[in-house]
């Protein structure tokens, strides 16, 4: 329904009327599709940032929409007191995608995330034999895996942690791609080590090579769950369906979301072996909306589509165009470039202006970003962005980058 206000406006009645736990650009988007929004003035942008890997497969995809159409006319949600036509179909090809045994489903991140978590220290004590209480989680240092009192409890994010304790006891935070460290933090106690392939909130942070094999290497040696969030780096956005495959690791947990929801519902899942997941049992664990129809109709098709492997193969072609081009920028507005596929951290030379004055110059010129940390801007657009819209954006960013006024 159309609003018939302007942007001004709505954003005045935003801070107004809810807690202003984002910051976000001044622009109000009413329509989507592809890779463009428009706003409710009517003025089009280049999305390159995708919902921080949500919109993977772009705005209104016309198989996901369908999907979630045709399901919305039949059946919604059930809760997981029934079952439904499509949960098991859903875990099945998602396991399978996977190269696991079973799913637990949920539907955001951060849940998905606490799922890992409660699932890494039931494994602890019901396989491994911890004793009760003493189960602990390696994590790393800058990383972010969502905003729940536990999870913030690990982070090392003063602005996400302050004033929320007292604070989940259980973790050891040590800096991350440093194998050593890993290696020492690890005991007898140790159930789970939980990283991020790549670290997007941090900025796009890519670990030294041999650093998640080592990490693999170690988790097996000491009969520890290597626990992989994949959630931003996951589903296709790095070039490779999972950013662990760069290196040819397969973790004993897969932590998803984002992306499996196609952008049109929030889904998210903990994907294991059996051992793993056949810990819980009835009663122990749920989610009312975790594996409803309408997500996993949807997700399915996310799924099929991945299957395919043409995303992930524009995510690695463009990709190299993408960081090709931005490695050009280095030393002219630009001091360093880190990323894999479509995506990347770009950090700005502070004397140019900081990641959201730099974000706001490019919504000028109809291009949408986001910054993180001070001088760093991000940039993720949607896997199908055509080369030509992808080169246009680009084009924004040099312009901003040389002071040149919008056109």
């Amino acid at each position: 329904m159309a609003t018939g206000r302007s942007s001004m406006e709505l954003i005045s009645a935003a801070e107004e009327h809810s807690a202003h736990t984002y910051h976000p650009l001044p622009v109000v988007i009413a329509s989507a599709r592809g890779a463009w929004m428009t706003d409710v003035e009517g003025r089009r942008y280049l999305d390159m940032l995708a919902g921080y890997s949500a919109l993977n497969f772009g705005h209104g995809h016309p198989r996901l929409i369908a999907e979630a159409h045709a399901q919305l006319n039949r059946l919604t949600l059930t809760s997981r007191a029934f079952h439904h036509e499509h949960f098991a179909d859903f875990c099945t090809e998602l396991a399978e995608l996977c190269g696991m045994d079973m799913v637990l489903p949920m539907n955001t991140g951060a849940e998905a995330v606490e799922t890992a978590v409660k699932t890494a220290r039931k494994w602890g004590y019901r396989v491994k034999g911890v004793p009760d209480g003493r189960a602990r989680i390696v994590v790393a240092a800058n990383n972010f895996h969502g905003r729940t009192t536990t999870v913030v409890s690990f982070s090392t994010d003063e602005e996400a942690r302050r004033d929320y304790g007292p604070y989940t006891p259980g973790f050891d935070i040590v800096p991350y791609g440093d194998l050593d460290a890993l290696a020492a933090a690890v005991t007898d106690d140790t159930v789970a080590v939980l990283l991020e392939p790549i670290q997007g909130e941090a900025g796009v942070l890519v670990p030294p090579p041999g650093y998640l094999p080592g990490v693999r290497e170690l988790t097996r040696e000491r009969g520890v769950l290597f626990v992989a969030d994949e959630i931003q780096s996951g589903l296709g956005r790095t070039g490779r369906t999972f950013a662990c495959e760069h290196e040819g690791v397969v973790p004993d947990v897969y932590v998803l979301g984002k992306a499996l929801g196609g952008g049109v519902v929030p889904v998210s899942a903990v994907v294991s072996s059996r051992e793993v997941l056949g810990v819980f049992r009835p009663g122990e664990h749920g989610s009312t909306f975790g594996g409803n129809p309408l997500a996993c109709a949807v997700a399915r098709e996310v799924v099929a589509m991945l299957r395919e492997g043409d995303h992930q193969r524009a995510a690695a072609d463009l990709g190299e165009h993408l960081h090709r081009e931005l490695a050009l920028l280095v030393g002219h507005g630009v001091r360093e470039v880190r990323g894999r596929g479509l995506w990347a951290g770009v950090d700005i030379d502070p004397v140019l202006g900081t990641g959201r004055e730099i974000s706001e110059r490019l919504m000028a010129r109809g291009v949408l970003v986001k910054d993180t940390h001070g001088s760093t801007i991000r940039l993720a657009p949607p896997l199908v962005v055509s080369k030509d819209d992808l080169d246009h954006g680009l084009a924004q960013l040099r312009a901003v980058l040389t002071a040149q006024p919008p056109t």
